[in-house]
C-alpha cells in the first residue's frame, strides 16, 4: 500500500445537531470534505487556544508530546529532574 500523507485515522460520534452545524459550516466555507472541515476547525481552535501551528512542510514526527525529548532504541529520554 502507498503511503498516506496522513495515516492516522480519528474516530469521532457525533449529535445530529452537531453534524448539521459542521456541514453548515462546511458548505458556508467551501470545504472539499469532514475530514478537511474538521481539521480546519480543529487548527483554529487550538491557534485560538495559544497552541503553535506547525510550519509549512513539517512533519508529525517532529513533534512530541513533552519539549526536548528524544527516542532513543524505543525509550524515552527527556531533560527533566530524574526521579
Amino acid at each position: 500500500m502507498a503511503d498516506l500523507e496522513r495515516p492516522e485515522r480519528l474516530q469521532i460520534m457525533l449529535t445530529a445537531e452537531e453534524l448539521a452545524a459542521l456541514e453548515n459550516w462546511r458548505f458556508e466555507k467551501r470545504m472539499p470534505s469532514r475530514s478537511a472541515a474538521i481539521r480546519e476547525l480543529l487548527r483554529r481552535g487550538l491557534d485560538s487556544d495559544g497552541f503553535l501551528t506547525a510550519a509549512q512542510g513539517s512533519k508529525s514526527q517532529d513533534f512530541g508530546i513533552l519539549p526536548n525529548s528524544e527516542m532513543t532504541d524505543g525509550s524515552e529520554i527527556t531533560d527533566g529532574p530524574a526521579e
